[in-house]
């Protein structure tokens, strides 16, 4: 599978590494979020080649996480504001400062911490349940098909139908059908090309 296929599989997860899943993209966008917006400036913070960061600021822009703004007419520059979406990915971040805190430190302790405006505490943040507010763990969630998984099955099975083609086992979600009792079920064995 490539790289770019990633966004076309039935996890949104995968999706979204399709757009922000390299390193220099992610510290972009911790950038961004740092109120940095000017292309020198990303450069001159991260240590990347110029033709790196065009193309990764190129794709946010295209993504809709950054909007690229005129800041000043002759000769023409402009800056990176994060959109809506852009600002969305700030859990993702903080999530990603939590892990680094607790185990990337190297005994040092966290190199930020983070103070809520609201009330004005330093703060760690914490996901919890929609519902209940109540914090998650790994173990507290259970995943379970949605509407776009169904959605991509669906879209597989019906252009296999049109392709005369019998989804593998596996597949997407499909069943594997069970052996008779007390008896293993029979591995596939693939053709081998000639």
């Amino acid at each position: 599978m490539k790289w770019n296929d990633v966004s076309d599989m039935p996890c949104s997860v995968a999706r979204s590494l399709s757009v922000i899943g390299d390193r220099w993209t992610l510290l972009i966008l911790r950038n961004a979020f740092m109120r940095m917006r000017r292309f020198d400036d990303f450069q001159s913070s991260l240590g990347l080649t110029r033709h790196l960061l065009a193309s990764r600021l190129k794709r946010l822009v295209e993504e809709g996480i950054l909007e690229r703004v005129p800041y000043q007419q002759s000769p023409a520059r402009y800056e990176y504001v994060l959109t809506d979406k852009g600002r969305a990915l700030h859990p993702v971040l903080m999530a990603l400062a939590v892990w680094g805190d607790d185990w990337m430190d190297k005994g040092m302790g966290p190199p930020l911490l983070y103070q809520h405006r609201t009330c004005g505490h330093v703060m760690r943040p914490v996901m919890v349940c929609s519902a209940c507010h109540e914090p998650l763990s790994a173990t507290q969630v259970t995943p379970l098909p949605g509407p776009g998984l169904m959605a991509a099955q669906e879209d597989l099975a019906l252009a296999a139908s049109k392709a005369g083609v019998v989804p593998r086992e596996g597949a997407l979600g499909s069943r594997k059908k069970p052996g008779k009792a007390g008896t293993a079920a029979k591995p596939r064995q693939r053709a081998r090309a000639a």
